[in-house]
Parts: C-alpha cells; sequence; structure tokens
C-alpha cells in the first residue's frame, strides 16, 4: 500500500521524499485526503547508442543527394 502524504508535508520533506520515490516507494501525495500526485523515480537514458559501422562508410560523394530529374518524374508518375 502506498504511502500517502499531505502537500504540506510533501513541501517541507521533500528530499526525502524524492530519496524514497528513486529508492522504488510508492508515495502519493494528497490534498485534504484526495489523491493529487504520485512521484516515481526518473527513467535513466542508459547508455549513448554508439555506431556499429555494419556498412563501413567513410566518404560520402559531395553528389550523393543530388537525383536525376528523370527518376523524380517517375515517382511523381509524371512521366
Amino acid at each position: 500500500m502506498p504511502r500517502v502524504i499531505e502537500i504540506a508535508q510533501a513541501m517541507t520533506d521533500f528530499e526525502a521524499l524524492v530519496e524514497a520515490a528513486a529508492a522504488g516507494e510508492e508515495i502519493v501525495v494528497a490534498d485534504n485526503g484526495v489523491p493529487q500526485a504520485r512521484p516515481v523515480p526518473a527513467i535513466s537514458a542508459g547508455e549513448r547508442r554508439k555506431p556499429s559501422g555494419a556498412m563501413q562508410i567513410t566518404d560520402i560523394a559531395d553528389d550523393f543527394d543530388e537525383t536525376d530529374e528523370a527518376v523524380i518524374r517517375g515517382f511523381e508518375g509524371s512521366e
């Protein structure tokens, strides 16, 4: 069962509540006994992904994003 704490007390004990939530304790912040919020642990982003280099691309041609007009017309159905 979650620990229910009133807003005024939560403001006083904020640091302790953050630590408890980060440790996985379920806490509900209430206003006159009515639940208003539930602090939860932040999701860790983890380690950044690193490109594998599977395609071994080391150079990109200066004109790599240029497309022949005939190809564009073909995709647009104008040819």
